[in-house]
């Protein structure tokens, strides 16, 4: 699956599939390395009658599936796809039947296509994918307010993964991360470096900001995941600086390409278009 979804990012519109970190996200951001073997009655395959994986239907919460498809096959198997989603993965709803949610880019006029001619309906909910080409720029030079410090995560360090979990809660406002998942991830998913893996250290010790990149060596192609910053330490120019390291790290590596994805958090969308993130593409949920 994810070599399918390697192979497919240079021959497909931007974001169209998963990416790596999405990927390696769905199956390695848990607290326990193992698979569940609940997951595979929430995924379904489609093959060549050769053997060759071209398409998958995953679920992701309830309700919610999310199409991976070569864009050679599409057109062949994309509704049916849509089918076997609606037939397996709806979830109930009191007064309403049953309910499936699917994504689908602005630019994606055949699945948009698809979703009509089956019932769906657009949803104001969505998003925004930014897209920088690196080109030849130069990174700007990054320096932290006083009393901050910039530096790697310690992947196997529990006081690391602890004050990880602890900002991502704070952040966005959840009470579901936890130290092991994050430790997890970045023992066994590929797409994980630590040299871009960057926090800022607040005076007492505890993570101030935090800042993500997976990359995608093949593509030659890096994510930001997460971006954040704890309510405490915001407006201070952060996230922004560890974002420019990273890129800086990023390029220095070969990077051609970055990307980001958010809803329409206003001041999330300006902070990306201010770094050079001005390539953007909505998407937009679908239900029926």
């Amino acid at each position: 699956m994810r070599d399918l979804l390697v192979e497919t990012h240079s021959i497909s519109p931007p974001d169209f599939n998963w990416e790596v970190r999405r990927w390696d996200g769905w199956r390695f951001y848990n607290p326990t390395p193992e698979w569940d073997p609940a997951w595979e009655s929430s995924v379904q395959l489609w093959e060549t009658s050769n053997g060759r994986l071209v398409a998958a239907v995953i679920a992701e919460g309830s309700g919610y599936a999310h199409l991976q498809v070569h864009p050679l096959f599409r057109h062949f198997i994309e509704e049916e796809m849509l089918a076997w989603a609606e037939e397996h993965l709806a979830r109930p709803v009191a007064g309403a039947g049953r309910q499936l949610a699917i994504g689908a880019y602005e630019y994606d006029r055949f699945r948009i296509m698809l979703l009509g001619k089956r019932g769906y309906e657009k949803l104001d909910a969505g998003g925004t994918f930014y897209l920088l080409r690196f080109g030849l720029q130069a990174m700007p030079a990054v320096r932290l307010p006083d009393g901050y410090r910039l530096r790697e995560t310690r992947p196997g360090n529990a006081p690391d993964a602890q004050r990880i979990a602890d900002l991502l809660n704070a952040a966005f406002e959840r009470d579901s991360h936890c130290a092991e998942e994050y430790m997890v991830f970045a023992s066994h998913a590929r797409c994980f470096r630590h040299d871009l893996d960057l926090v800022a250290e607040a005076p007492d010790g505890s993570f101030a900001s935090y800042v993500g990149l997976p990359y995608d060596e093949q593509n030659r192609y890096a994510i930001f995941e997460p971006v954040c910053t704890h309510p405490d330490h915001l407006r201070k120019g952060l996230a922004q600086a560890l974002m420019w390291e990273a890129l800086r790290r990023a390029q220095a590596l070969g990077a051609m390409t970055a990307s980001t994805a958010t809803g329409r958090a206003t001041a999330a969308n300006r902070l990306y278009e201010s770094i050079g993130f001005t390539e953007t593409y909505e998407t937009r949920v679908w239900r029926r």
